[in-house]
């Protein structure tokens, strides 16, 4: 049974991926501006390339062909791990990916400690002591990190810690100090939601009758929020988490071009910027791998934090 429902999601995740591509390589494929005459344009120092020169480009790089043979060209290759290579730089997409995909990893992963370092204390703390002075104060943070841009958080902290303060460096990813401005200001946002979905979920299970029966035992109440409540009040955070992470991902982009962090981001709008087509197809490809990885993992991790959940969603 587990294993027919492992072979349903894994078949869901290639249509979803095959339509993420579809739908990336089609977008690509109807932005206006030509890539040829752009990248031509780019190399030769800002002067017009030739009609000769545009249709020689056209012509190497497939771009004269159908969309859909373009595209099968271009996914055949792909599977193959071929993401094709840089009309501006010439390099391998897929090397181009592997030298700045540590940069992201590194600040996804020290976003979402910072993230869960400060909501889960804090949604625990607010959910223990609801109507207290620590309940308001967390719930107000809360609104105050969902309210806030990630880019005026970022250029504020630049301008603070970086500029006034000179405590860590305004741009780069040198090492671990480069690490902490853009990680705070991607974290601080996720801290926010995560903090108020897991005092929601904690007030449910402290009411359930459960818990109740356990304070009627005389059990402490540290015990009985650590050991019983909060595995329980888990199971909706890890839906949140893992949406979250997705989130990184995509506030990457824009903290990555704050901060001048050499990442995903960055070279995306470079590449962008430049129609540099098969680094933005790469690019874009790989982070919808991410977000049908990262679901599919949410999904397992409900079955171990509640057995009561299959892998098809359903409560047993």
């Amino acid at each position: 049974m587990i294993g027919a429902e492992l072979c349903k999601r894994l078949l869901t995740m290639a249509i979803v991926l095959l339509g993420v591509s579809l739908l990336t390589y089609g977008l690509v494929f109807v932005t206006p501006g030509d890539p040829a005459r752009t990248i031509l344009t780019q190399q030769m120092g800002g002067q017009a390339p030739s009609q000769d020169a545009v249709d020689q480009f056209r012509a190497e790089n497939g771009l004269d062909d159908p969309f859909i043979v373009q595209y099968a060209r271009w996914m055949g290759n792909a599977l193959q791990g071929d993401l094709g290579q840089s009309y501006y730089s010439d390099r391998s997409v897929s090397d181009m990916i592997v030298q700045r995909l540590p940069n992201t990893i590194a600040l996804a992963v020290a976003s979402m400690l910072v993230a869960l370092v400060i909501a889960l204390p804090a949604g625990i703390a607010s959910a223990s002591n609801p109507g207290s002075r620590t309940d308001y104060a967390a719930q107000i943070g809360s609104l105050i990190g969902v309210s806030m841009p990630n880019f005026w958080l970022g250029y504020l902290l630049i301008i603070v810690c970086a500029l006034r303060l000179n405590l860590f460096p305004v741009a780069g990813a040198a090492g671990p100090k480069h690490l902490v401005l853009p990680s705070l200001t991607l974290g601080s946002g996720m801290a926010a939601v995560i903090a108020r979905l897991v005092r929601t979920a904690m007030l449910d299970v402290l009411d359930d009758a459960y818990i109740q029966a356990a304070r009627s035992k005389g059990l402490r109440e540290r015990i009985i929020v650590y050991k019983h409540a909060l595995r329980n009040a888990l199971v909706p955070v890890v839906t949140i988490i893992g949406l979250q992470l997705s989130y990184v991902l995509n506030g990457a982009v824009v903290i990555e071009v704050v901060f001048q962090r050499p990442g995903l981001g960055t070279l995306l709008v470079d590449a962008i910027f430049a129609r540099d087509y098969p680094v933005v197809q790469g690019v874009t490809l790989l982070i919808g791998v991410i977000f049908v990885l990262v679901n599919f993992a949410v999904d397992l991790t409900y079955s171990r934090l509640d057995p009561r959940i299959d892998l098809g969603g359903e409560h047993t």
